[in-house]
């Protein structure tokens, strides 16, 4: 449990700099939303790899 509350930190994250790249550079708007869907993407199948895992251990 606790690495996926790690990872939900980590979409945060994702999402929190996106905001900030546009801020910046608001012409990267869909370069960087498509950067910030992919890395949601890996963090999803990140948890449900970790919670995958954690019931093969508990089974």
């Amino acid at each position: 449990l606790a690495t996926t509350g790690l990872i939900a930190g980590d979409i945060g994250v994702v999402f929190a700099a996106l905001i900030l790249g546009v801020a910046i550079n608001p012409s990267l708007i869909s370069q960087l939303f498509s950067y910030a869907i992919l890395c949601f993407a890996f963090c999803i199948r990140n948890r449900i790899i970790c919670i995958n895992d954690g019931l093969l251990y508990v089974a």
